[in-house]
């Protein structure tokens, strides 16, 4: 059966989630290391901070992962395993909407990028 998107949450809040932990996390890890040695570096990136590749990867596995799941609708209502159309098009707008997020920000990364490939130092 299909879960349903309210009680999963939205990408938007799980990706809020995600990061808050993983900032707790490091957190952690920071006033740990900085009870350790001050020439060790930190586990999450030597700055101290969350590992911001890290984070596009799960943001880019859990935009993949809904596209994924919207993809298999159509055969799960076709063999019946699906009964309720309002959730599958919800669903796939979730999808959509999240792919469309992700081109927006991979758009807005390309334009800073360019921009600072411009600077003069």
């Amino acid at each position: 059966m299909v879960n349903p998107i309210t009680s999963s949450g939205s990408l938007a809040q799980e990706a809020i989630q995600a990061a808050l932990r993983r900032h707790a996390q490091a957190m952690d890890s920071g006033s740990a290391a900085s009870a350790e040695a001050a020439g060790s570096p930190s586990s999450a990136n030597p700055a101290g901070g969350v590992d911001f590749g890290e984070l596009l990867r799960e943001g880019v596995q859990s935009v993949d992962g809904a596209i994924q799941r919207a993809e298999g609708l159509p055969e799960d209502v076709v063999s019946g395993k699906v009964t309720d159309f309002h959730e599958i098009a919800a669903q796939i707008k979730t999808a959509d909407l999240s792919f469309k997020l992700a081109l927006e920000i991979r758009n807005k990364l390309v334009d800073a990028y360019r921009e600072v490939m411009r600077m003069n130092v």
